[in-house]
């Protein structure tokens, strides 16, 4: 028994994996079937978003496709929001032995972070993030964490209804994206924490010694999700912000207007920040 449980690939070396059988695919299968299944879903999306919605900006369908991927290939840590974090919670006690194509998958990217084989804790503490969650898991999603149940049933359809509402070019995609890309930030966050404490704090390393896995599939593979959602998170901020400050300026005019300050300045001239949160919109400006 002892041997079952500690003859694998993964690190620590003492790690208990049960029932643990070599991929029956190659690498290079795994990444041809993977990668052709995004292609094709990315692909179809982009074809389908210029047919529907020609006069997209190109910014706004590279953000649809960015958003359709989270929803359906590798999210940070490894996961995906909807499909293939919802097949980890149902067999992650069986994934050692898993042969389909998602399970080969999950095996190959856990040398480099073999909590996926062990279904430990991505993260200390989520509970004040799932409290408005009122879910009875059952006894197939006992043992993992409220961090993955909360991503597969929140971020995943907040990603496709951020897809909708950039097709129908809704303003209420701004803040809602502003949203998601923090969460994004927020999580991948805690997966590089939670991994280095253990690393520094405990001498416990999850990631085989080759310098790829390392660097390849548990560095850059997760660098992305970090990148790409400051990027987005910066560019809507800054959209959100202006659409604040156009909103102030168009309530400064319409409380001016038939005062005494009318004829006093045009709207569209005050300059960034005079009409603040904490000022006076009917205060004359200085000078």
């Amino acid at each position: 028994m002892e041997n079952t449980l500690h003859s694998h690939p993964y690190y620590p070396v003492g790690a208990s994996i049960a029932g643990y059988s070599p991929n029956e695919s190659s690498l290079i299968e795994l990444l041809v079937k993977a990668g052709g299944g995004c292609t094709a879903l990315l692909g179809l999306t982009f074809i389908l978003v210029s047919y529907a919605r020609p006069r997209l900006c190109l910014h706004d369908r590279m953000a649809i496709l960015w958003f359709m991927l989270l929803t359906a290939i590798p999210y940070v840590a490894g996961t995906l929001h909807c499909f293939f974090e919802g097949y980890f919670m149902v067999n992650h006690r069986e994934m050692a032995s898993a042969q389909d194509l998602f399970g080969q998958l999950w095996k190959e990217y856990a040398l480099s972070d073999s909590r996926y084989m062990t279904s430990e804790t991505l993260v200390l503490c989520m509970e004040t993030m799932t409290v408005d969650l009122k879910l009875e898991l059952d006894e197939s999603l006992q043992g993992w964490s409220d961090l993955s149940l909360y991503k597969q049933l929140l971020w995943g359809p907040l990603c496709f209804w951020v897809v909708t509402l950039i097709i129908t070019q809704d303003s209420l995609r701004h803040p809602i994206q502003l949203l998601v890309c923090m969460s994004h930030l927020y999580g991948d966050t805690l997966y590089y924490a939670t991994s280095l404490f253990d690393h520094y704090a405990h001498n416990i390393s999850y990631s085989r010694p080759e310098g790829y896995y390392f660097w390849l599939y548990y560095f850059f593979m997760n660098l992305i999700w970090i990148v790409v959602p400051f990027c987005e998170s910066r560019s809507k901020k800054a959209t959100v912000c202006q659409g604040r400050r156009l909103n102030i300026e168009d309530e400064y005019t319409s409380r001016l207007s038939g005062s005494k300050y009318s004829n006093f300045v045009d709207s569209r001239s005050i300059p960034a920040g005079v009409c603040g949160p904490f000022q006076n919109p009917l205060e004359p400006r200085p000078g």
